[in-house]
């Protein structure tokens, strides 16, 4: 993508957040025109970064990898996918164990405050949701291995 190409999606995400939110001050402040506006910059904010990603993967058809590209094993729509999807698990792997970690921790805490005796036995619950946030971690490092 050239300067001005990125510059002009720079300029389209920032205006995609500062327009609905001035509109929605600029007028009367209610719950109606609040879901409006956080529906509208949604929309405007993810529509341009799913554009920004089609113009990469298919705008110069190439995605560096290292320096030496002659040396790069997967081309370039390849990679950009295999960035993608580590990306993906990492973070769906910690919004996983974040949710898995609040329900059990709460449990844990509330059973601990009834008997002070489970508190080892509690914990492993709490210590087996996190582990979900590192699987992802080491899945996501597995795939950027093979890049």
């Amino acid at each position: 993508m050239s300067t001005i190409t990125k510059f002009i999606f720079i300029a389209a995400l920032l205006l995609s957040i500062v327009v609905p939110t001035a509109a929605f001050l600029i007028g009367e402040k209610n719950r109606g025109r609040f879901k409006t506006t956080l529906g509208i910059n949604c929309f405007l904010f993810f529509g341009t970064m799913a554009l920004a990603v089609i113009m990469i993967f298919t705008g110069d058809g190439s995605v560096a990898l290292a320096a030496d590209t002659a040396s790069a094993s997967a081309s370039g729509l390849a990679a950009g996918m295999g960035y993608l999807a580590a990306a993906l698990v990492t973070g769906l792997s910690c919004i996983g164990g974040g949710i898995a970690v609040a329900n059990a921790a709460s449990s844990a805490l509330g059973a601990i405050s009834e008997d002070g005796s489970i508190f080892g036995k509690s914990m492993i619950f709490v210590a087996m949701a996190e582990g979900i946030a590192l699987y992802g971690l080491i899945i996501s490092f597995m795939i950027l291995g093979k890049l």
